[in-house]
């Protein structure tokens, strides 16, 4: 895992850089994969901006001709990361539906 942070630099990664190398060579963290160490790098450095490109990709998805199947997985696949959950997640689901859809499913609550 040492390797993969030979190749980050600049500002505030060599900070983070150095106390990461401290604690590995201490033995205090472990990263069992480049995955792990790929994970503690975004929560450090790349958490907020991401979600915030994913928020907006995600109020932006629209079906289209796509199926219901795969707008599904599109959308599951853009909300992952983006914080939204619950009522807020199920109101951008049915905004970016199909208005053919959206409008059955209104026939079919009433």
């Amino acid at each position: 895992m040492q390797w993969i942070l030979s190749y980050v630099q600049g500002g505030a990664t060599d900070v983070w850089k150095e106390n990461v190398m401290e604690e590995l060579e201490a033995g205090e963290i472990e990263y069992e994969t480049a995955e792990e160490l790929l994970i503690s790098l975004k929560k450090e450095f790349g958490g907020e901006e991401e979600e915030s490109v994913k928020a907006a990709e995600l109020r932006k998805l629209e079906q289209g001709g796509r199926t219901m199947e795969e707008f599904v997985q599109e959308f599951k696949r853009v909300a992952r990361g983006s914080r939204y959950e619950k009522r807020p997640l199920v109101e951008e689901f049915k905004r970016g539906m199909n208005g053919i859809i959206q409008r059955k499913l209104m026939e079919a609550k009433n």
